[in-house]
């Protein structure tokens, strides 16, 4: 299998190779269009003052002079009828042509290096041959000569060619050696990420990444531990939910169990077998609740959950839930302090009759007889704010963060009697979120309870 590490090393190492093939292929053709004709130039004008020396001199010893051209770092050729020379080393090919010398000696100069032809992967620069030179006429000792001339490159460049060859190979090789250790850095935190994913898989959120890099990988490593928490928390929750939805079915399964078995078995009064039957009664409906509330908790948990929107006036509705708990209120001895004015959103009129239920229920329960709670409903320019208050046990500071959990109960004891399944503010809290509204609570041990809620006037 191709490891990842891998693939950046190779592509890494290909693109170095494909980059120096086209830098080289460009170099070259530079050189053939900036370089080679300045070359041409240069060695031309340095070819013609030879030529001006040799015949303002006409007693000079040719050949010691041009020994002395050539170990400048030239090669020189020296031909006519009789034959030729070679001065600062031999040329590898003496490929001129009779004709070219002729012209020369003629008095024509050639510019051999200027149209020496273009190869993609040679320059001419480097081409010891004839015919890569610049031809002059010169008259030496009163016989005409043709001089060819070029730049003896093994004395000119010798050291440097040697010099760029081993910067270059060691340029490469350091940069492989680099890329190897860097790409090992790159890689690393990919590879932990990796384990951390198999870990997950099995069901292990505990990972510690230890990655504090401030680049893309360290986002993507910041990210998949804020992700591996969230997946901890929710097993967690779904554990603890697994667990709290058991023990509440099977506690009342256990009594309804125990007192059907007592109502077959005990020979009873009319007085216990009817308390009995209330108990079973009871449970029945307390699991009948359970059962619509996690259907509900359910359904408004799905991604794709769809509103059923329409525009509505919320101050009638909320009324509407106070006259359907009247009995209730009413015998506590409770009175309500209103102050709604018409307030017209657009929500799903059922979702949030749900809301008002759960709200003025529990204000009801747990309000003492003879106590007060007081609605109030306002609205500003973009929303409508339902405030419901009461003046019951309230809640203890310590209980405040965890109301809105699933199941969590204040007062465990008290609730389960009174049939409380501890779901309901989570299923107002969730409601209220898919309207893009917000709640919030308010309370003190023995002060009462003040819930908020905002809604957006055109959810």
């Amino acid at each position: 299998m191709k490891t990842l590490y891998l693939r950046i090393v190779w592509t890494t190492i290909f693109v170095m190779l494909v980059s120096s093939f086209i830098a080289f292929i460009v170099s070259n053709v530079y050189y053939q269009q900036f370089l080679k004709p300045y070359n041409d130039g240069k060695i031309t004008a340095m070819a013609q003052n030879i030529a001006a020396f040799t015949n303002n001199n006409p007693s000079l010893n040719k050949d010691n002079y041009l020994n002395h051209i050539g170990a400048l770092g030239y090669q020189i050729y020296l031909v006519n009828e009789q034959g030729g020379n070679d001065y600062g080393g031999a040329f590898r090919d003496r490929n001129l042509g009779a004709d070219i010398i002729r012209r020369v000696q003629a008095g024509e100069t050639y510019h051999g290096i200027s149209h020496f032809a273009g190869n993609a992967f040679v320059t001419g620069f480097f081409d010891n041959e004839a015919v890569n030179t610049i031809g002059v006429p010169v008259m030496i000792n009163g016989d005409r000569y043709a001089l060819f001339m070029r730049p003896n490159t093994e004395v000119q460049f010798g050291e440097l060619r040697l010099f760029f060859s081993v910067l270059v190979l060691l340029m490469i090789l350091i940069s492989m050696v680099l890329v190897i250790m860097s790409t090992r850095y790159i890689v690393k935190p990919i590879v932990t990420l990796t384990d951390a994913t198999k870990k997950i898989a099995q069901g292990l959120y505990d990972v510690d990444l230890n990655v504090k890099r401030k680049d893309e990988i360290g986002t993507l490593t910041n990210h998949f531990a804020k992700m591996a928490k969230s997946l901890s928390q929710l097993d967690e929750m779904r554990q603890e939910f697994v667990s709290n939805v058991s023990h509440e079915i099977q506690s009342p399964l256990a009594s309804i169990q125990g007192f059907a078995q007592t109502l077959r078995t005990e020979k009873l009064s009319d007085a216990e077998r009817e308390r009995y039957l209330t108990i079973i009664e009871e449970e029945s409906q307390r699991m009948s609740s359970l059962s619509k509330q996690l259907l509900t908790l359910a359904t408004l948990d799905k991604e794709d959950t769809t509103l059923e929107k329409k525009s509505y006036d919320v101050a009638a509705q909320i009324k509407q839930v106070i006259l359907m708990t009247e009995w209730n209120w009413q015998e506590k001895d409770l009175a309500f302090s209103l102050n709604i004015a018409p307030a017209s959103i657009t929500a799903d009129e059922k979702l949030l009759h749900q809301v008002w239920v759960n709200l003025i229920t529990n204000s009801i329960k747990y309000t003492g007889a003879g106590g007060t709670i007081s609605i109030d409903v306002s609205k500003t320019e973009w929303m409508c704010i339902v405030t419901i208050t009461d003046t019951g046990q309230g809640i203890a500071p310590e209980d405040m963060p965890f109301i809105f959990d699933r199941f969590y109960r204040a007062d465990k004891a008290r609730n389960r009697k009174e049939g409380s399944t501890g779901l309901g503010l989570s299923i107002v809290q969730k409601i209220v979120h898919l309207h893009n509204g917000s709640i919030k609570v308010e309370s003190e041990t023995g002060g009462g309870t003040t819930f908020s809620v905002s809604l957006p006037i055109l959810s």
